[in-house]
């Protein structure tokens, strides 16, 4: 919980009914105070802190606050003010900082627990101070971004806290190693209440290039994004984007299939995103799941239209102390809303790869024009994979935690499927059925992603697909 600093409590002789003040003043640094971390005593202090001591807070101060204003951060204190325990005074104080965090206007937070002295004051009430330093006016840095199987150096720049309520506007920069470029300016605002919404307007333009499918792509546009939380743990994101994407061959051999798609569209489309996370771990979960939906609405002007839904589900069970059994499911389908509008490769399903299906080339798996992956208006796709620490667990409890080795079965198919008459879907989604098996390392790189070294076997697979049989390298965060 960081550090909090208490001096030791004496029992009770205040009335509960007593109120409490809030007030925003200096601390004097002259008083001697007990340490405490994550909620537990100094194990080098004298005074001991008896578990069931009544207590309450009679004043609660702020040192620090410049632009950050006062009404903003009220909301923190709620715990705290309703606490009727030492301990439940030490658990207040913890929230309320995870709460002044939050809100990303203050880069240290240190908390001071004291008796209560001078006017207002109760018996044993306490008084707790908030020492909080907010962000400079103008910050930025360079840091790394890892997903789909690409590296990117990022360079941003930010102004936090504008206004004093939250507010603020980012500048970020990436380029990729496969040269995919993005520019954005956001405007960020967070509000309070109860699901904590927050607005985000940004412009942004960005260049990529997909080699498998042998064209690239840039975009400029304006998205517009509202997110919460519904409960704790379930988030919520409505969008609206406005882009105009040109697209163009990227080589002289880009088959004509993709070639005659070359050339600027304009989209507009609603989309809602839903997830929830109740893994206890990103990278090397042992227990717990992921679900995301994405569902998404395009043809509200414009000339590309369709309707299209992405869902993806990851369960994780521990078979036995550190071995984990993980499986995973991912399945989308999408349809044109009408024959005047477009609906081309850039939303199209690809299947394939270190990411997805392993085994496979990137966008290896479905329609191919001339070795150009096509996509398709439907996939669907499962893995089941056991996670076990290295064989005779060198470096445990230290560097050998970062490896696990790992065996995999992947499966799924790709394609546009149409349903016939009396057709059941079944036969309809086994229809060519892809499937690869194998083993490898996985390596943990911090919370921010992993990187898996396999041998993989594709064992079913049409013979238009481009398989990767042998070793097949990956890094990312969210893999079959």
């Amino acid at each position: 919980m960081g550090i909090v600093h208490a001096k030791a409590l004496q029992p009770p002789k205040y009335p509960l009914d007593d109120p409490p003040l809030m007030s925003f003043a200096p601390f004097p640094d002259d008083i001697p105070r007990q340490n405490f971390d994550k909620g537990e005593p100094d194990p080098n202090s004298k005074d001991i802190v008896i578990e069931g001591v009544s207590a309450r807070v009679d004043k609660i101060h702020i040192d620090g606050l410049e632009r950050t204003k006062d009404d903003y951060i009220q909301d923190c204190f709620d715990d705290l003010f309703s606490a009727t325990t030492f301990q439940d005074v030490l658990i207040g104080a913890h929230r309320a900082r995870l709460k002044l965090e939050e809100l990303g206007c203050f880069k240290n937070i240190a908390v001071f627990v004291d008796t209560s002295k001078g006017v207002g004051s109760t018996p044993d009430g306490l008084d707790v101070t908030f020492n909080v330093k907010e962000f400079r006016r103008l910050t930025g840095g360079v840091s790394t971004h890892i997903g789909d199987n690409e590296g990117s150096l990022m360079v941003g720049m930010r102004a936090p806290n504008i206004y004093g309520r939250g507010e603020k506007v980012q500048v970020e920069y990436s380029h990729g190693s496969k040269k995919n470029t993005q520019f954005s300016v956001a405007f960020i605002k967070p509000f309070k209440g109860r699901f904590h919404p927050i607005i985000t307007a940004s412009v942004f333009q960005n260049h990529s290039e997909f080699a498998a499918s042998g064209f690239r792509e840039r975009g400029r546009g304006i998205l517009l994004d509202l997110g919460f939380h519904s409960f704790p743990l379930v988030k919520h994101n409505f969008q609206w984007e406005g882009v105009i994407r040109e697209l163009g061959a990227a080589g002289k051999s880009t088959s004509f299939e993709v070639r005659e798609q070359s050339g600027a569209t304009l989209k507009s489309a609603l989309r809602h995103m839903v997830s929830t996370d109740l893994r206890d771990d990103n990278i090397f979960p042992t227990g717990g799941t992921y679900i995301q939906n994405i569902t998404e609405i395009a043809g509200l002007g414009g000339d590309v239209g369709f309707w299209k839904n992405d869902f993806f589900l990851q369960s994780n069970i521990s078979v036995y102390e550190d071995i984990v059994l993980q499986s995973c499911l991912g399945f989308g389908i999408m349809r044109g809303l009408s024959n005047d509008m477009k609906l081309g490769l850039s939303d199209m399903f690809y299947l394939g790869g270190p990411l997805s299906l392993r085994g496979f080339q990137t966008r290896g798996a479905g329609p191919h024009a001339d070795g150009d992956a096509t996509g398709a208006l439907g996939y669907w796709s499962a893995g089941l994979h056991l996670f076990t620490p290295l064989p005779f667990r060198p470096g445990k409890g230290g560097l050998g935690e970062l490896f696990r080795t790992h065996f995999f079965v992947n499966t799924g198919n790709i394609a546009d499927f149409q349903l016939g008459e009396g057709e059941p879907i079944t036969k309809v989604l086994a229809n060519n059925l892809r499937l690869s098996y194998g083993i490898g390392l996985a390596l943990r790189l911090g919370n921010m992603a992993r990187i898996e070294l396999n041998y993989c076997i594709p064992q079913i697979f049409d013979e238009n697909d481009r398989t990767e049989p042998g070793v097949q390298f990956g890094i990312g965060v969210r893999f079959l």
